[in-house]
């Protein structure tokens, strides 16, 4: 929980640096995924659903911006809740997101050399080993390098949707492909927004390394606002692109709904186009995983409840690289999980949303109980309307967990027998104290 000093982390992340971290998180692999099977169940009303699936998010959002300006900390999902809900609630929340990171890890490699191979015959685990690979390498010196990364590639993905939405858009799309707007009413609308969530995780995701952002406390609310503003405007731009080229019967029956779109008016450019689009958005994510579990890892072991050897900072490059060669093992462990998407995607996303619903829990408490907080945080609500917010939140967060068990029982399975696990070591750890 280290805050940015001489001997600390090295507070070089800027505004521009927050967006880059946590739009470059959220526009992942969902994108290129989540929408056929969101037009499946609404049509052209997936746009609207677009917009129901952004709401728990910002309600979320606000807590983490409150949060962020009163409190900027590394590892804020584990330092929050452990201070401000009881230490047992940090380390689990944090201990959870163990198999959560490790699951994306896998996700996102995975999914990168599958678009990847469509440009260039790739073999599947070596490549994503070799990924895994060079994401260490980009974080391993420096916060601002690995900022400086996030910059560029999210700038190269924004070109190439920004070629995406004006070319189709301005060539092919029509309006009459968007009708009927809502085939199955709202019914159909609110049905398919649990499965767009995916598409704003990890909008928070530079409050992780909270101690490396300058001024901090207008900075971290600031960019968290920018970052899911500009996520929700990209998703209703793509989506209105790819309804209006193809329709919603044709996208909801595609296996590679934004390539099919492209194809209409691309031709064969289509494939090399958004497959480097795809590399380059994944691409994004996957160093920001990196740069944030790393963080997380970092304050558990600064906090003494994970090997203190988690704690220690590069002399050189001040950069937690015990951590961050713990994430890539993790990773690399990964390697050995079912390649399969579903089982993958709600393994990461189970921990993601027990992490929000504790943060907003944490603001809530803090709304109510810490005044001296609320009253330097940055971005700062009345305090009673704060709370009313961030229960909400971790309502809406919790909705969501119950949800996903229909789908998939079997990471809930993984998921339960990882945090008796927990329970286990922490109990040790604790006689042991």
């Amino acid at each position: 929980m280290t805050d940015a000093g001489e001997k600390g982390l090295a507070a070089r992340i800027d505004l521009w640096g927050v967006v880059a971290l946590g739009l470059g998180t959220a526009v992942g692999v969902s994108i290129f995924s989540a929408i056929a099977p969101a037009a499946a169940i609404a049509g052209p009303g997936m746009l609207l659903s677009v917009l129901v699936a952004a709401l728990p998010m910002y309600l979320i959002a606000v807590s983490y911006a409150y949060l962020g300006s009163a409190l900027p900390v590394s590892g804020a999902s584990f330092a929050w809740p452990a201070r401000f809900l009881h230490p047992a609630v940090g380390f689990f929340i944090a201990w959870a997101r163990i198999v959560a990171n490790m699951g994306a890890i896998v996700v996102l490699a995975l999914v990168l050399v599958r678009y990847g191979s469509m440009l260039v015959p790739l073999p599947t685990k070596p490549t994503m080993f070799a990924v895994m690979v060079l994401v260490l390498a980009a974080n391993w010196f420096g916060i601002d390098v690995a900022a400086r990364v996030q910059k560029i590639l999210l700038s190269a993905m924004l070109v190439l949707f920004a070629v995406f939405v004006v070319w189709g858009g301005a060539t092919e799309v029509s309006l009459d492909r968007l009708q009927p707007l809502m085939p199955d009413g709202w019914g159909g609308v609110i049905a398919a927004a649990p499965l767009l969530m995916g598409l704003f995780f990890g909008i928070e995701a530079a409050t992780e390394a909270g101690a490396e952002v300058s001024n901090s406390r207008r900075n971290i609310p600031l960019g968290i606002a920018l970052s899911i503003g500009s996520a929700t405007l990209l998703y209703l731009a793509v989506g209105f692109v790819a309804l209006g080229l193809l329709g919603g019967p044709a996208l909801a029956a595609s296996e590679a709904p934004i390539l099919d779109a492209a194809r209409v008016f691309m031709g064969p450019l289509a494939v090399p186009v958004i497959a480097l689009a795809a590399v380059l958005s994944i691409g994004k994510s996957l160093n920001a995983i990196f740069a944030m579990f790393s963080r997380s890892l970092f304050a558990m072991g600064e906090a003494g409840v994970l090997p203190a050897a988690l704690g220690r900072i590069h002399p050189r490059w001040r950069t937690p690289h015990v951590a961050l060669l713990a994430v890539f093992a993790i990773g690399c462990v990964g390697l050995f999980l079912p390649m399969e998407l579903t089982f993958l995607f709600l393994a990461v996303n189970i921990p993601n949303l027990l992490k929000y619903a504790s943060i907003c829990l944490s603001a809530a408490r803090v709304a109510s109980h810490h005044p001296e907080l609320h009253v330097q945080a940055g971005f700062r609500p009345p305090a009673a309307r704060m709370r009313v917010m961030a229960i909400a939140g971790a309502l809406c967060a919790l909705a969501l967990i119950a949800v996903g068990f229909e789908a998939d029982w079997r990471p809930y399975a993984l998921l339960g027998g990882w945090l008796a696990v927990g329970v286990v070591y922490y109990l040790v750890k604790q006689r042991g104290r």
